[in-house]
């Protein structure tokens, strides 16, 4: 079989690095982006481009790089993407927009730029690493809920509209893994005489305590690879804990009110 060419954004750590690693050792041929090659003189992993998700020129100018090389491009992993949390009411606006331009718009712009070239080839595959988070609204975390739901919607649209061209496109949400977004993570301050105050400190410590005590990331990286071995993808996939994916079968089975509840009683809320 011909060696597949792969591109992962957010390439240099955490989940991005342990997927591109994996696939590596699979004998696939690896580039992972970065928004700032200085930042990694000495990552060996694979290679690494210079790329932001959110500015459409740069995207352009790597994937030129990319093909000017390879002469393809076989699969694309969006997976690069940022954490933020916060009450709705008290997370600043202008971060809001920061979050769905890197999380929403940025897996968008590359899966428009990358699919002219898998419709030449009439081939290609887009893996969306999405969350399961965006399966539902979690307090103080709802905005994030609301890019990653985003993004797994009009993909499932995306995949409709492109069954033609020989182009895959699938989704895959994670629970929690212990890697480093917790650091990149945009807070919301936790304000003085806020009526959020205790609510949200108390929900802001479970949530990273739950990304510490988070499985190994390498576990989405051996489901990316059960993917891409698929003739047919299906059109979601799940990784993580026992309780992370049942969660989502209570949500479809439990009245609406009752799985609030739950969820309530789960951040002490």
């Amino acid at each position: 079989m011909e060696q597949k060419i792969v591109l992962i954004t957010g390439g240099s750590s955490g989940i991005g690095k342990s997927i591109g690693s994996y696939l590596v050792s699979r004998g696939l041929k690896v580039y992972g982006t970065t928004r700032s090659l200085e930042k990694y003189p000495d990552f060996k992993a694979f290679d690494l481009l210079e790329l932001d998700v959110r500015d459409p020129k740069s995207i352009e100018t790597a994937l030129k790089a990319l093909i000017e090389k390879e002469g393809r491009l076989d699969i694309l992993v969006n997976n690069a993407g940022i954490g933020i949390t916060g009450s709705v009411e008290e997370t600043p606006h202008e971060e809001i927009l920061k979050a769905f331009d890197t999380n929403f718009n940025g897996p968008l712009h590359m899966a428009k730029a990358v699919l002219p070239q898998m419709r030449k080839q009439k081939s290609g595959l887009i893996l969306n690493i999405t969350s399961i988070a965006g399966y539902m609204g979690l307090p103080y975390r709802g905005v994030y809920s609301a890019t990653k739901g985003a993004l797994e919607l009009v993909m499932e649209a995306m995949r409709m509209e492109t069954r033609g061209f020989g182009v895959k496109i699938t989704s895959l949400a994670p629970g929690d893994y212990a890697t480093n977004i917790a650091s990149g993570r945009y807070h919301a301050p936790v304000l003085e005489n806020s009526p959020y105050e205790e609510a949200y400190s108390r929900t802001l410590a479970l949530m990273n305590e739950g990304v510490k005590q988070g499985g190994n990331p390498m576990e989405v990286a051996q489901k990316v690879w059960e993917i891409i071995k698929k003739e047919k993808p299906k059109v979601h996939y799940k990784v993580g804990s026992f309780m992370q994916k049942f969660s989502l079968i209570l949500k479809k089975l439990l009245p609406d009110k009752v799985y609030e509840k739950l969820l309530l009683n789960h951040y002490k809320l």
